[in-house]
């Protein structure tokens, strides 16, 4: 075999690997990989990620996780509750831990443009450490702490699917039920192609693309600003 044909082979089992199917939620997640994952405690939401965290370390996937400052040590427990040795991971660089103050807030209030450059850099540097697909889990209460909201939080959910079209990673978004209202719900999985509800992984026949959704709420805000403006 010449040096282009092994090439050609290199590249095209790097693709295939970059695009295997990936288990999550008693289903398999395809070629839309941006979801949001809805839980009513904390043993649903570990019921459910803790196998996919777990297969993407065996898999040999980077993994970037970014929780509740107030939750570190029960996340670390829970994940060496399952078998992950996670001291070792985070030693060779597999897994990364980060909380909402050196992520959502390093710089100070949110802001979700700074936010998608701070995603896409860490997956890239994923891919430079030698890892195909990185696996991000989040959570997302962090819209409700001082310096963030939950309307920057829809238009930063939304500006993701402009990214990730282009990316084989997975960014898995986890909501406690109990801390957003309804309507935010709803415009949540509006902003998401793939959706976990029940523990079961769906795909979303609500999804709006997301510069139509980013007009929509463009619209709400300015709205907003004029009723204020009125009523002032």
């Amino acid at each position: 075999m010449d040096s282009t044909s092994s090439t050609s082979r290199l590249r095209s089992d790097a693709t295939a690997e970059a695009n295997r199917p990936i288990q999550i939620a008693s289903s398999v997640l395809r070629d839309r990989r941006h979801v949001c994952a809805f839980f009513n405690s904390r043993e649903d939401e570990y019921h459910v990620t803790l196998p996919f965290i777990k297969d993407g370390f065996e898999c040999g996937d980077k993994a970037f996780h970014i929780i509740d400052p107030a939750r570190r040590v029960d996340h670390l427990q829970r994940m060496a509750s399952s078998g992950i040795d996670t001291a070792s991971f985070e030693g060779s660089g597999q897994f990364e831990l980060h909380d909402w103050a050196d992520t959502f807030f390093r710089d100070g209030s949110f802001n979700p443009d700074r936010q998608l450059a701070l995603l896409e850099h860490a997956l890239k540097s994923g891919r430079q450490q030698g890892f195909r697909i990185s696996r991000y889990v989040a959570h997302a209460e962090w819209a409700l702490e001082e310096g963030a909201s939950t309307d920057l939080l829809l238009e930063f959910e939304a500006k993701v699917n402009q990214v990730w079209p282009r990316s084989t990673d997975v960014v898995i978004c986890a909501y406690d039920l109990a801390r957003f209202r309804g309507d935010i719900v709803i415009d949540v999985i509006r902003t998401h192609p793939m959706v976990i509800i029940g523990g079961i992984l769906q795909r979303n026949p609500f999804f709006i693309e997301p510069d139509e959704f980013l007009q929509e709420l463009r619209k709400k805000r300015a709205t907003r600003a004029e009723s204020l403006s009125s009523s002032g």
